[in-house]
């Protein structure tokens, strides 16, 4: 039977994309190379799949503003990873489980899975004033682009007895013979992925709490997403203390299947910048884990929202696991938008030099800093740097306190503050730094994404100076490289 309610609704949704995108595909902070949706408002990236050989990413997704809405769900499809073709919205909210009266209503955040070739999406409907007011739901579709929920839907109608009304996120994957399901969820106090396991996906029989806070991991986990990585287990999550979202992190473990159990090991932050969120993987069909995640923060402020849109991804990092680190790699297929290729080798600074007096914004940088020649205890490169020096976006490297930290409390119009994060020098004396640049973001790969730092940056367009400095003593420069980056946006 058609659902014409859901049709109507997917229209609807449809033809307020048609209407503003044009205008909104040349509005001021449009990021080049990054994901984004054609107009109004993005956040969790929702069913990273690979589906009869093209990488399908869906999104929470309100088109009708650019602030938070009843969510639907938004949908793209690249054959690299690097192009997106926007393809019609899948999941509007149509029905008792997923819409209502007021504004907290819509199809939230979950995740695909590819079941005898056929798509299907697992999303949390939720519904302000409902009890229970989140329930888990299906929907499917035989060609990848027309979605039609579970007339039976709900397939989970009530939280477990270990969880709460906060009940949401629904994250699938296959596991020998059986479908596992980590939701998240509270009580007392505590974060939680609760589990459960199916043979078809749409029956399904709750396992018990697979892993939760040990009391300092926050009190909500969002988005949980756990699985396999080389000889071991990954849990990540996006955890909320209060009120507050906080960074998401990652646990390396082991999950025992028959009991339903991870056991948690090593626990590190996953990104250290405060334009990170709600990360989502895939393994595609080379075998890599990849990930991606929403490049904004809740509550923040969004200067793109006055032109109509809000929200963006982050650049897709394959995920490898090594010496007790999950080290994030971006994928080698951004290296086809790479030109204008520059090198500089061999050289010391002093104070500050000027590398580059109109560094291309879009752009990679490498840079490798040889710390068997360096004295100075600080130094660090101006990104976007006025030629006054008062706009900049700095990150520093504190060899005394072995930290690094990006600062952009001189970036621009959005967001101030600065991000922290470890480092240490390498073996052979190496401190290597990855740096991509969009319009409006930085995101920064430290030792080969041992540690990352990932944040939203509004300067002035004629904020172009590259430049290294030091406070005191001398730095090596090993070498730096740089490309320009091509738009994938026509």
């Amino acid at each position: 039977m058609v659902n014409t309610k859901h049709l109507t609704a997917l229209q609807k949704a449809n033809e307020e994309i048609a209407d503003k995108k044009d205008n909104i595909k040349e509005s001021p902070y449009r990021l080049k190379y990054h994901f984004m949706a054609p107009t109004g408002w993005i956040n969790d990236p929702n069913g990273l799949v690979q589906y009869k050989g093209e990488y399908h990413l869906f999104y929470q997704f309100y088109p009708y503003a650019s602030s938070w809405g009843p969510m639907h769900w938004g949908h793209a499809k690249s054959k690299d990873l690097v192009h997106w073709e926007h393809l019609p919205v899948a999941l509007a909210p149509s029905e008792s489980y997923d819409s209502g009266d007021v504004k907290g209503y819509g199809c939230f955040s979950g995740s695909a899975v590819v079941d005898n070739e056929e798509l299907v999406l697992i999303y949390t409907g939720h519904v302000d004033g409902n009890s229970p007011q989140q329930v888990q739901c299906i929907a499917t579709s035989q060609d990848g682009i027309s979605f039609e929920k579970y007339e039976q839907n709900p397939v989970i109608a009530d939280f477990p007895v270990d969880g709460s009304k906060d009940f949401r996120d629904p994250k699938v994957w296959k596991h020998e013979d059986k479908w596992y399901m980590v939701v998240g969820s509270n009580k007392d106090g505590k974060g939680k992925a609760v589990l459960y396991v199916s043979d078809d996906l749409k029956h399904w029989d709750y396992k018990g709490v697979a892993a939760e806070s040990n009391g300092t991991q926050g009190d909500m986990w969002e988005c949980p997403d756990l699985f396999p990585l080389n000889h071991s287990h990954v849990l990540l999550v996006s955890p909320m203390y209060g009120t507050q979202n906080e960074k998401p992190f990652y646990v390396i473990g082991d999950m025992d299947y028959d009991k339903g159990i991870f056991t948690q090991g090593i626990y590190r932050t996953l990104d250290y910048g405060f334009d990170f969120y709600a990360p989502q993987t895939l393994i595609d069909d080379k075998g890599r884990r990849i990930m991606i995640g929403w490049m904004e923060k809740w509550l923040t402020k969004m200067p793109s929202q006055q032109f109509g849109w809000a929200g963006a991804m982050t650049i897709p990092r394959e995920l490898i696991l090594e010496d007790g680190i999950v080290k994030q790699k971006p994928v080698p297929e951004l290296a086809q938008l790479r030109s204008d290729y520059k090198r500089l080798d061999g050289f010391e600074v002093a104070e500050r030099t000027t590398i580059n007096e109109s560094q291309e914004p879009v752009s990679e940088i490498i840079i490798d800093f040889d710390m068997n020649e360096t004295d100075a205890a600080l130094f660090g490169i101006q990104l976007r740097c006025s030629e006054d020096g008062k706009q900049r976006t700095e990150i520093l490297l504190d060899l005394d306190q072995k930290e690094i930290i990006m600062d952009r409390n001189n970036s621009g119009c959005g967001e101030k503050g600065t991000s922290k994060a470890p480092m240490a020098v390498r073996p052979n004396g190496r401190i290597n730094l990855r740096i991509f640049m969009d319009t409006t973001s930085v995101e920064l790969f430290v030792n080969d994404g041992e540690q990352v730092i990932t944040n939203r940056i509004y300067p002035d367009d004629n904020s172009t100076q590259f430049n290294i400095f030091t406070k005191g003593g001398k730095v090596r420069v090993n070498s730096i490289e740089s490309w320009k980056f091509d738009s994938v946006w026509k």
